[in-house]
């Protein structure tokens, strides 16, 4: 799977309600193993994704004061969620199942 097929995907919860579309990935692995795709980033509203990886309360804390509040105020609404937490519109396509043959 690529990472366009699920960026700007609607995120739900497992309750139904909107959460926002998907504006970032966050695989995790060991240095020298696969990456596994454990968290997606989700925003509410557009202007959300222009604050990059300044997401969360742990936010960057790199750079100038004022580009640190501005991607603070974009950001609130942006979060990071694990993916067995979110439903994806459309769903995620199935694996192929294993071939029993070969």
């Amino acid at each position: 799977m690529r990472a366009g097929e699920l960026l700007g995907r609607i995120a739900y919860d497992l309750q139904g309600r909107r959460l926002g579309r998907v504006v970032d990935l966050v695989l995790r692995g060991p240095a020298d193993g696969p990456l596994r795709l454990t968290d997606l980033v989700v925003a509410r509203h557009w202007y959300g994704r222009m604050s990059g990886r300044l997401i969360g309360p742990q936010r960057h804390p790199s750079g100038p004061w004022a580009v640190r509040a501005l991607a603070r105020m974009l950001g609130r609404r942006t979060r990071q969620l694990p993916l067995d937490r979110v439903r994806l519109d459309p769903p995620l396509p199935e694996p192929p199942a294993a071939d029993p043959a070969g």
